[in-house]
């Protein structure tokens, strides 16, 4: 795996950001250029099991741009948003990140109807970056890029069964899968909106599809879900 998961910092700065007032966030603090992409209010699993369930949710910069600021907005102070970065060396733009994100929420607490986050990005313009000098002895390798996080996000209609389905390559395995359901609300979804979406993965092979059913309560809102498919023995 050729990312590392980044903790605390950014769970603490989410906190802060939510408890400011809308639109406070800070992905874009100290960066002269930035442009900011919001995601959607992603739904995080409330299960009591160890170890809680996690949502991710992968979000990008516009193309010819790198992600330099991170931030999220949290539903319930109770969520544990984290991020997964790159190994290298200095902490940077365009070592540390590339063009997207792959966010982590976890629920913490003991009781909540329906908790949720927001992904923010701070993007800026590639500037290219250096190489890695790998280190020169046997049977010893540097972290390299051995998965491929392949995403596909459809739109959730109301009264409406979705399936989107993501594979891994001709010449790849997948390793994992993930889904998430998102609203793009300017407030967190109600209960009774994220309660109206439900959903189901099916694996086969390569490939993972997720089916998901949404009730009547979300028309008038932007409902996506997202499918991604972690690959092994990507060649490009």
């Amino acid at each position: 795996m050729r990312r590392v998961l980044l903790v605390g910092a950014l769970a603490a700065a989410a906190a802060v950001a939510f408890a400011g007032p809308a639109g406070a966030t800070n992905e874009c603090r100290g960066l002269q250029v930035c442009i900011r992409v919001a995601g959607p209010w992603v739904v995080v699993p409330t299960a009591r099991t160890v170890p809680r369930p996690l949502a991710e949710f992968d979000l990008s910069c516009p193309e010819g741009a790198i992600v330099a600021g991170l931030d999220a907005e949290l539903s319930e102070q109770a969520v544990d948003v984290n991020w997964l970065a790159m190994l290298g060396a200095p902490v940077n733009p365009g070592v540390s990140t590339d063009r997207a994100a792959l966010f982590y929420g976890r629920y913490v607490g003991a009781s909540a109807a329906a908790p949720t986050f927001r992904p923010h990005l701070g993007c800026v313009p590639t500037q290219g970056g250096g190489v890695r000098v790998p280190t020169s002895a046997a049977r010893i390798y540097p972290p390299g890029h051995p998965t491929t996080r392949r995403v596909k996000t459809v739109r959730i209609q109301p009264g409406r069964t979705t399936t989107v389905a993501q594979a891994c390559r001709p010449g790849e395995t997948l390793v994992d899968t993930t889904h998430a359901v998102g609203f793009y609300t300017a407030q967190p979804p109600a209960a009774r909106l994220v309660g109206a979406v439900s959903v189901s993965e099916r694996i086969r092979g390569n490939r993972v599809a997720v089916t998901a059913r949404a009730g009547a309560p979300i028309a008038g809102a932007r409902a996506v879900v997202q499918v991604g498919a972690l690959c092994a023995g990507a060649t490009a």
